[in-house]
């Protein structure tokens, strides 16, 4: 529901892929880390060390470092929350959307896990570099603008929050997949 809402949204249709992989119709699953997430954006760790004690003691503060762009095509920054249906971990990968004026961070509020595929690319995705990430409970992630990425895949129903650019002109464009990309256990 969350992406046919967010599909539903754009104003054109999305468009057939030109380009395919040049691999098999599959991608490893890895798990979420800094390092290999680098080129698409930024792991933010709910559970991280540096934690304060705030409030006299009755909370603690976690200050997340992220990288946030939000103000292209006179956009401003806006708080949203997905309340997002589970879908199958075989769930594929059929198309890619992004967003070239704005950042998008998303933080589950409940501990949901989710799976994350994004590419870079710049007029369409270059599925050579396709990735699929594990993304824990205690994990979230800011996409770079432009980064080409699946629309929210929660393993479990949960609800995230989701903090991105909202302005004048829609800022989501769609490309579709020739042929679904699913993802690989490490053990396959």
């Amino acid at each position: 529901m969350v992406a046919y809402a967010m599909i539903s949204a754009m104003q054109k249709p999305p468009q057939p892929a030109h380009a395919g992989l040049t691999h098999s119709a599959s991608v490893r699953l890895q798990s979420l880390t800094a390092e290999a997430f680098a080129p698409y954006g930024q792991v933010l760790q709910l559970d991280a060390a540096g934690q304060r004690a705030i409030n006299r003691g009755t909370s603690s503060r976690l200050d997340l470092l992220a990288d946030l762009d939000l103000h292209g095509a006179n956009g401003q920054a806006v708080l949203a929350v997905f309340h997002a249906q589970a879908q199958s971990p075989r769930t594929p990968c059929q198309m890619l959307e992004r967003h070239n004026w704005g950042s998008q961070s998303f933080l589950p509020l409940l501990g949901a896990r989710c799976r994350l595929w994004v590419a870079t690319g710049v007029a369409t995705p270059d599925l050579n570099t396709l990735a699929c990430f594990e993304v824990s409970g205690q994990q979230g992630f800011t996409l770079h603008k432009g980064v080409w990425h699946h629309p929210l895949m929660a393993l479990e129903a949960s609800s995230f929050l989701v903090i991105e650019r909202q302005g004048p002109q829609e800022d989501c464009e769609v490309f579709t997949l020739l042929q679904a990309v699913h993802p690989t256990w490490p053990a396959d």
